[in-house]
Parts: C-alpha cells; structure tokens; sequence
C-alpha cells in the first residue's frame, strides 16, 4: 500500500517565496531519491463553516498562512529507504537549520499516513 508523510506548517505569508524555493529545491532531492510525489499546498479557504480550520490548531498569527504539503511513497519501507538517502544528501544539508527555514519550525505538524483509500 501506498504510504504518506503529510505536514501542516505556518509561513509567514512575505516568507513565501523564500519556502517555495527551498520547496522547489527538497522535491527535487526527494524525487530524485525515488518518492513518487512531492506537493506543497498555501492555504486559500482557511475559514469552512462548521468545521475546525486549520489555522486555529496551528495557532495561526497575523501574517501567516498554512501549507498543507505531502510525500508519496510506494511503502513505509520505501518511505524509510528514500528518507535515508534524502538525509545524507549534502543538498539538502546545506537548507537545514533552524536559523535558515522560512518557518518557525517548531510548530509543524508531520505525520507518516498508510493510505487507506485511492480513488
């Protein structure tokens, strides 16, 4: 079965196209590696009626919008294999550090998701 990691993150929206070309440069890197998928998704309708947003479990602060992103993989064996070669790759080093995101990394949410249904 076909297996995800899924992020929700805040950017600072004058930070985006800072993220988008750090994303540009990692989806590289993943695909590269064997991922079968890389997107990354700003938030446009953050504010559904009747339903809990996102911005308000991310705690949302003025000036910022939400990224929804994810990476596809064939298994979680295949996920554990590509993220091993992704994290050694010097590339993807040289954007690491907390000092060099364009987010506040510590209030991502990630997750590792077992894909349940494809339609």
């Amino acid at each position: 079965m076909t297996y995800v990691d899924g992020f929700v993150l805040p950017v600072p929206k004058k930070n985006l196209p800072a993220y988008a070309r750090m994303a540009q440069k990692a989806g590289k890197i993943w695909r590269e590696h064997g991922a079968l998928e890389f997107r990354e998704c700003v938030g446009e309708d953050l504010k559904p009626k009747g339903m809990t947003p996102f911005s308000s479990r991310i705690r949302l602060k003025r000036g910022e919008t939400v990224m929804f992103s994810w990476i596809m993989y064939r298994s979680r064996a295949h996920r554990d294999r590509v993220n091993a070669k992704v994290m050694k790759d010097p590339r993807l080093a040289s954007m690491m550090g907390m000092d060099k995101m364009p987010f506040d990394v510590r209030r991502m949410l990630y997750g590792g998701f077992q894909v349940l249904v494809d339609a």
